[in-house]
């Protein structure tokens, strides 16, 4: 018995599922690294003795606006494949690139409003957030809203302002903060990844690549955005409702 070799065809069906299978693991991957990072949050902060709530910076809000443009654009791009539209492809990548690049410049800003109200990545305390108590953050002790009057923090139950916290809560370490940046900088990581994706998909589209019967690779980067997109939106309403 002897095998048959693959036809041109066959050949280009088993790379088309290869790759398909291949951008499907990865997916899977990232999905199981932020699962990961988000369950241990959540359990972090419920074994916290303090926790700073901290307000979301508003260019999050804009950048969210901006992946997600992006992945209406790659999509067309995508569609304009299957329809044998290749000029415009490039074109629609192009778009979905400088949406791109927005989102990371407001990702950028808004590490820097954190920054600015002392919530930053190192060992800092819980004390060292700065603005407005009850607006730009708050600071949760043994599960309740502390009371904050005249510098000094106190459990809600302590009506008589008998015993400040601060001794104690400079001596904790402000994990909110630490988390916060994790998340963010992670998804960050994977959507530089995809921005140089784009620039190879956008290569390959000015030569012609991508056609009505083979665009695999452009199917594989647009899966990929659209992952990044709906990812952080998850993010972004993890950090809103359970941060």
């Amino acid at each position: 018995m002897t095998n048959a070799p693959f036809t041109p065809q066959e050949e280009f069906q088993r790379k088309v599922r290869s790759r398909k299978l291949i951008t499907w693991f990865l997916v899977f991957a990232i999905v199981m690294f932020f699962a990961g990072l988000t369950s241990a949050y959540v359990v972090t902060r419920s074994s916290a003795t303090y926790w700073v709530i901290m307000g979301l910076p508003t260019m999050f809000y804009y950048s969210t606006a901006f992946i997600i443009a992006g992945s209406i654009t790659i999509h067309l791009a995508l569609a304009a494949a299957r329809t044998g539209r290749p000029r415009m492809v490039p074109l629609l990548l192009v778009c979905t690139l400088l949406l791109g690049v927005g989102f990371a410049y407001c990702q950028w800003q808004g590490w820097g409003q954190l920054r600015a109200l002392g919530n930053i990545f190192s060992f800092s305390n819980v004390l060292q957030p700065t603005g407005t108590y009850g607006v730009d953050y708050a600071i949760e002790g043994k599960g309740a809203i502390l009371v904050h009057e005249g510098g000094s923090f106190f459990m809600p139950d302590d009506v008589a302002r008998a015993k400040p916290l601060n001794a104690d809560m400079a001596e904790q370490v402000n994990g909110a903060s630490q988390y916060f940046y994790m998340l963010t900088w992670a998804h960050f990581a994977h959507v530089a990844f995809g921005l140089l994706s784009l620039l190879v998909m956008i290569a390959m589209a000015l030569r012609g690549r991508y056609t009505s019967e083979d665009h695999a690779g452009l199917w594989a980067g647009a899966i990929y955005w659209h992952f990044l997109g709906g990812l952080w939106v998850y993010l972004l309403l993890f950090l809103l409702f359970v941060h």
